[in-house]
């Protein structure tokens, strides 16, 4: 991967991290490199389920929005309801 692939990545994994915290209404309350973090794992779950929509950096971004959403609610479940307003 080159370094232009690698700032592309993090830059769709800080759109659908603020994608994911627009479409839930809150904030995961692990700054925003966690939230890049989770939306990475989301997108990586997200495309192994499936692929489909707009690709940005390797990363399809419904099917990464999609991913993240699954694992923030999966952690809200484990962790509790540790959310910070």
């Amino acid at each position: 991967m080159t370094i232009g692939g690698f700032i592309a990545l993090l830059i769709a994994g800080a759109v659908v991290g603020a994608i994911v915290e627009a479409a839930l209404g809150t904030r995961a309350g692990i700054g925003w490199v966690g939230t890049m973090i989770v939306a990475l794992m989301g997108a990586w779950i997200g495309s192994a389920l499936f692929s489909f929509g707009p690709e940005y950096g390797r990363v399809y971004l419904i099917s990464a929005v999609i991913g993240a959403i699954i694992l923030v609610l999966l952690l809200k479940v484990i962790t509790g309801p540790r959310v910070v307003e």
